[in-house]
């Protein structure tokens, strides 16, 4: 018997090879006419060497006769042509007779090859190129006739394989375990749970294969929660919300939920997992809902869902209510205008504020668990009155309600919790200087040794971030990176060459004067010497003007022949900057880092005699070394002399020692 195939361009175009655009949809349109075949097993099996994907189902297969009345008929619908529920009791997904040419989106050559339970065999191949010619004949659309294929081996009872070849070489899917997670994420009815398998290369798609129901923190369940609550093994709570507002009316099944870390929500293939899919008589319908809502808090980018909604889609052909269809034309989107989807989108609105206020409580509630579980935390917290420690521990729940997955950020916003409610409990101790009378001077003093431990902490806590950039700093030496991690830090970390300089003061004006004398001092070097430079810069600091001249750690200079007379001619010109402005007495500092001694200061008396010529200029050397030696003792000095032992700087330090088990 003949197979024909009559078909227009746009529809071959426009229904097929442009909408769909890679292989798990297309895989999902296969599989969804598998269901509705009756299929119980869908083998998947993609030869990414040869390429070529073989796809077979057990399901009731077609006559030839069939073959052109439904597979080749484009629209064929099969609700209309096969009403009611097939033999399986199971609600058709297939409703307007077009996912079949999705094949040719992915593959330009397409084999057939069904037979029906004791009826005959049908095998037959398309491609593209052909079906393209005889619809270029027929001025728009062509009459198309599959090339029967007389030697093909059925080995099957009942069902129908297809083989793609020629495949497009945009497809971005690698892996089996990427295909297998797609085409589990598309369908909610794959499993043994619903009677229908799917094996790709020989392994058994789960519903674990989705990859994200292990990463559930807290879970909202409308209908039967037992699956869910399977897969989700690490949930921590669960509301069941199947009572809430117009579900009763609307019909929602499925779940909300939000995972510990947002960064949970990157899929290791690209794929965003930080939405709500809808899902209709088992398929899903639309990708990601959550985009119809612009205005989220934090909580939204915590958030995934999968819901069942099966009134979108009610119809179940002749003899029963048709109904709009609200599905695109894809298959992959719902028609946002639909009277059904308004509501949903109503009924999903609702529960998301109501998710959003028991997120930020039960977040609150983790984060002060997590923060108590450090020691020195509770100890802290234990020492504070009864009404403070309520303020106190939802001051450390808050943060946890802050978007950051990183441990030691993690940590850093306890400490910040810690000290913002300390200076929290500083105010009000100042705002109760006002009920205290003269009479009662120890509780004045008592609140105002508060507030110097609490300023004395907050010292305590920059300087301990200093040794470290000290430290880092030391390791960049030892790794050979002198030159660019000097040059990065020095100019921007003054208290490097002098723990007095702590912020350079807004001279921008005077800065670009001083940029240009250094232009003009620069011309007279000779080659060797400007080679030999690494930067310069200039700050004014701690009330005076500070020259500071690098040179490149491995150059040896002279003092007496080098750098006096560039000391000289750095000096002279600020002087003469300085008159201009009628600030003559401005002192100005001079320092010049160097990796190496001068050729002129090897011993003793050569060296006092250049330390003190520099001297009389107010210059002086620092060598790189000694630079890190010590700014990291001025610092280390800090720790030894106060000997802090206030409760709260052995909470910072214990919050960065704690490792959670």
């Amino acid at each position: 018997m003949p197979f024909e195939l009559t078909i227009s361009l746009n529809v071959l175009e426009h229904l097929g090879i442009n909408l769909y655009s890679n292989v798990p949809s297309v895989l999902s349109e296969i599989v969804a006419n598998a269901w509705d075949a009756d299929a119980t097993e869908v083998r998947v099996d993609w030869d990414r060497q040869n390429g070529r994907i073989v796809i077979k189902d057990d399901g009731v297969g077609m006559t030839p006769n069939e073959v052109n009345a439904r597979f080749l008929t484009v629209g064929y619908r099969r609700r209309d042509g096969q009403p009611g529920l097939t033999g399986r009791n199971r609600h058709p997904m297939g409703r307007k007779g077009i996912g079949k040419l999705s094949l040719f989106s992915i593959a330009d050559r397409v084999q057939i090859e069904t037979v029906k339970q004791g009826k005959q065999p049908s095998a037959f191949r398309m491609c593209l190129s052909d079906i393209r010619e005889k619809i270029n004949e027929g001025g728009g659309t062509g009459l198309y006739h599959p090339e029967l294929v007389v030697d093909a081996d059925i080995d099957f009872p009942h069902g129908t394989r297809i083989t793609l070849t020629e495949l497009h070489k945009r497809q971005t899917i690698r892996t089996t375990e990427a295909l297998r997670k797609r085409v589990a994420r598309r369908f909610s009815v794959v499993g043994p749970a619903h009677d229908f398998r799917v094996v790709i290369d020989g392994e058994e798609v789960q519903p674990s294969d989705r990859g994200y129901y292990d990463k559930i923190q807290y879970l909202w369940t409308y209908g039967d929660p037992s699956e869910i609550q399977r897969l989700c093994i690490n949930q921590q709570n669960q509301e069941d919300r199947s009572g809430s507002a117009l579900n009763a009316e609307i019909k929602v099944s499925g779940w909300l939920g939000t995972v510990a870390e947002s960064g949970q929500l990157k899929d290791d293939d690209g794929e965003n997992l930080n939405r709500i899919a809808i899902f209709v008589r088992g398929k899903m319908a639309q990708e990601n809902m959550l985009d119809d809502f612009s205005e989220r808090g934090v909580y939204a980018s915590y958030l995934i869902g999968e819901l069942r909604f099966d009134s979108l889609d009610t119809y179940n052909g002749k003899g029963t209510d048709k109904d709009d269809d609200a599905a695109t034309s894809s298959r992959q989107s719902i028609v946002e205008d639909d009277p059904r989807y308004q509501k949903l989108k109503q009924f999903l609105g609702n529960e998301l504020k109501h998710i959003q206020g028991r997120w930020a409580e039960w977040r609150t509630e983790a984060g002060t668990r997590r923060a108590m579980e450090i020691p020195a935390v509770k100890d802290w917290m234990d020492g504070l009155s009864s009404a403070n420690k309520k303020k106190a521990a939802k001051w450390l729940g808050k943060v946890n309600r802050i978007r950051q997955d990183d441990e030691k950020d993690q940590k850093q916003l306890i400490k910040i919790a810690v000290l913002g409610f300390e200076f929290y409990r500083a105010n009000e101790n100042l705002e109760a200087l006002d009920a205290i009378d003269d009479e009662n001077l120890p509780a004045a003093l008592e609140i105002f040794r508060e507030l110097d431990n609490l300023e004395a902490n907050l010292y305590g806590q920059i300087v301990h971030q200093r040794v470290k950039v000290i430290e880092t700093l030391q390791v960049k030496v030892d790794e050979n990176a002198l030159e660019k991690v000097i040059q990065q830090y020095l100019f921007e970390h003054l208290w490097l060459l002098d723990p007095a300089w702590e912020r350079a003061e807004g001279t921008e004006f005077m800065e670009t004067r001083v940029v240009k004398m250094f232009k003009e001092v620069d011309a007279n070097l000779t080659e060797e010497e400007r080679r030999g430079r690494l930067d310069i810069a200039y700050r004014k600091t701690a009330g005076q003007h500070v020259i500071i001249e690098l040179k490149r750690p491995e150059r040896t200079v002279s003092v007496i022949s080098e750098l006096l007379p560039q000391v000289d001619k750095y000096r002279t010109g600020m002087q003469r900057l300085l008159d201009a402005q009628g600030n003559t007495h401005e002192p100005v500092e001079i320092v010049v880092l160097l990796g190496k001694q001068p050729t002129d200061v090897r011993d003793p008396a050569s060296k006092d005699r250049a330390i003190q010529t520099l001297s009389i200029q107010n210059a002086r050397i620092v060598y790189y070394d000694e630079l890190l030696e010590n700014a990291g003792r001025a610092y280390r000095d800090y720790f030894d002399k106060r000997k802090l032992v206030d409760k709260l700087a052995e909470v910072m330090a214990a919050i960065d020692d704690y490792a959670a088990t």
